[in-house]
């Protein structure tokens, strides 16, 4: 008689494996998905069922298109945005720790950059749960492509001070850093405050101090030039509402 002998584990000696956290970038703007997502980021979206996003209304438009179509209401979706707080968070997490994979969708571009989703990739890394970046449009990264600045040597200062006195001693300081120590300085801002920032900027800077306008970036619309102050001030964007990189 034959005898199959098995391998006894003890539990404690089991590992729970956990979720992973799936970092999905999301179109710049209203064009085709397939335009600027790659084949192999929508296959991995498909195969998702929690969601952690900024908005709802956008993120299910996004999902729709990537193949959820009809089934939108199937799905596991939660708000992460600059009122959600850590605890609130802390139970997103929660379903990595179960085993369930997560994906994680900004507004626009790419999640946890200028993003409040870096909160749960940073919980993510705690419990030990592996994060995955998938391919998509960085804003960033095209507007710096495209300025012909210092692209080895950069920092992204993310939103500027909205007190007038404040931003404007920040946009010297800035200046400062790109023209002294040739250290690129990368700026977004809300969409109705293009073009004040753009004014404070003209208003600022030295006259040939170079500055990088990138607007509607991957939109059969995009605008992307870099002219000195002097040269701006003799023709003006109207940035009003659409979104920007600035780059000085």
């Amino acid at each position: 008689m034959n005898i199959k002998v098995g391998i006894f584990i003890p539990l404690q000696k089991i590992k729970k494996v956990k979720g992973r956290l799936y970092l999905i970038p999301s179109p710049l703007g209203e064009t085709e998905i397939f335009d600027v997502i790659p084949q192999g980021t929508v296959d991995t979206i498909s195969k998702i069922e929690h969601f952690v996003v900024e908005e709802l209304r956008t993120a299910r438009r996004y999902l729709s298109k990537a193949g959820f179509k009809g089934k939108i209401d199937s799905l596991n979706l939660m708000v992460l945005n600059e009122h959600t707080s850590d605890s609130e968070v802390a139970e997103f997490a929660v379903l990595l720790e179960r085993g369930k994979d997560i994906g994680v969708i900004s507004e626009a571009g790419l999640p946890a950059v200028a993003d409040p989703g870096s909160k749960l990739v940073s919980m993510a890394h705690q419990i030990g749960a592996e994060v995955v970046p998938l391919v998509g449009p960085s804003s960033l990264m095209l507007a710096l492509m495209a300025s012909g600045k210092n692209g080895q040597n950069f920092t992204f200062n993310g939103y500027l001070p909205v007190k007038p006195h404040d931003r404007r001693v920040k946009i010297k300081e800035l200046e400062r850093l790109s023209v002294n120590k040739h250290i690129t300085q990368i700026v977004i801002e809300t969409p109705y405050r293009n073009d004040s920032l753009l004014a404070d900027f003209l208003q600022i800077c030295n006259p040939e101090t170079k500055i990088t306008v990138a607007a509607n970036l991957t939109m059969p619309n995009a605008f992307i030039k870099t002219k000195n102050v002097e040269e701006w001030k003799k023709s003006l964007p109207q940035l009003n509402k659409i979104p920007c990189v600035f780059i000085i």
